[in-house]
């Protein structure tokens, strides 16, 4: 068991929860590498998110970060984990931690249920909830819920497209490393970036990773239950995170990111804009920029694995996969581009 359950009671006591023993105790699989850990005590159910038992080296801020989003919402009608408590001392379980309450539902990258599966028009309406879920995000007001401080709004689009030509520009440390030779015209897509930069938006909370991996949804019904994984949540634009849907939902030339089957009914990418535009305030002129970011950021963090694996870090096999995802989501980019 990757967690002390003795020091675990010894801290849920101390801070007022429910007692007795540690029951149904079960290994939940992540989105990540952290610990997910579900159990009963006292009548209630909880899950322990922890970072993994080798700690990288910013785990126990991003551990403490989404504890402070998921206790900011708690007030909102986004659909998100219940927030219950956090520990900060690392001393506990040898790393920050914090307990929410189980979400009911399912995730649909590890397969859809009969009724998600046998119907269209609730697979259309699982992509409809799903952005009704981000745009709920975006309408909230951070500084009301208390995160004033959790992100660097002033400059924050203006400094994307070169953070991220940057990161791609560093991979030539690896040997081997094909460069820019196979990539679709990266210069193009950063240029456009900065040409075509908003030049103003309004600061909201943004997830940082919003794609169907990382979402959760009720097994009787269509609806959204909750957005997971919140490690890269932050103050920015909000519009990023339905940027970042762009680049990961299946188009006529590209699959979406993480296999789904059956796919149709799903909206297509224009509706599910639509349906966006539909649930916020904010202006969608510029939405092709968010999507052409996405493609070129995501593609970038894929590169980053083909990089390791030409220098033999990593294996060849996953590098050359994602190798190709990162060249057919900067094709995406382009033809994002051409319709701009």
């Amino acid at each position: 068991m990757p967690v002390n359950l003795q020091a675990l009671t010894a801290w849920m006591d101390d801070v007022g929860l429910e007692r007795g023993p540690l029951s149904n105790l079960q290994l939940l699989a992540g989105g990540t590498q952290n610990i997910l850990l579900r159990f009963d005590r006292g009548g209630q159910e909880f899950v322990l998110r922890r970072p993994p038992l080798h700690l990288r080296k910013n785990s126990n801020d991003t551990m403490k970060r989404e504890a402070r989003v998921l206790e900011a919402l708690t007030a909102t009608d986004v659909p998100h984990p219940k927030f219950i408590a956090s520990c900060d001392d690392e001393d506990v379980l040898g790393a920050c931690f914090y307990l929410m309450a189980p979400v009911e539902g399912f995730n649909p990258a590890n397969g859809l249920p009969t009724l998600h599966a046998s119907d269209p028009a609730i697979r259309a309406r699982m992509g409809y909830s799903y952005v009704e879920g981000m745009a709920a995000l975006g309408a909230v007001d951070y500084k009301a819920v208390g995160l004033k401080e959790f992100g660097k709004p002033d400059g924050f689009l203006a400094r994307q497209s070169g953070r991220w030509m940057k990161q791609l520009e560093g991979y030539a440390a690896f040997d081997e490393w094909t460069g820019f030779k196979e990539l679709p015209d990266v210069d193009r897509i950063v240029s456009w970036l900065e040409q075509n930069l908003p030049q103003e938006f309004t600061p909201g909370i943004l997830h940082g990773d919003c794609h169907l991996a990382n979402t959760m949804f009720a097994h009787d019904s269509a609806e959204l239950s909750a957005l997971v994984d919140w490690e890269l949540a932050t103050i920015g634009d909000p519009l990023i995170d339905l940027g970042w849907v762009m680049a990961t939902w299946a188009d006529d030339h590209t699959p979406v990111v993480g296999d789904i089957e059956p796919w149709g009914g799903f909206p297509n990418l224009n509706e599910l804009i639509a349906h966006y535009d539909e649930h916020t305030t904010r202006s969608l002129d510029a939405i092709a920029w968010y999507g052409v970011l996405a493609c070129f950021k995501l593609g970038t963090l894929l590169e980053g694995t083909h990089a390791r694996a030409s220098a033999g870090k990593a294996p060849k096999e996953t590098g050359d996969r994602l190798h190709a995802m990162t060249i057919s989501l900067f094709d995406r980019a382009h033809r994002l581009i051409a319709k701009n």
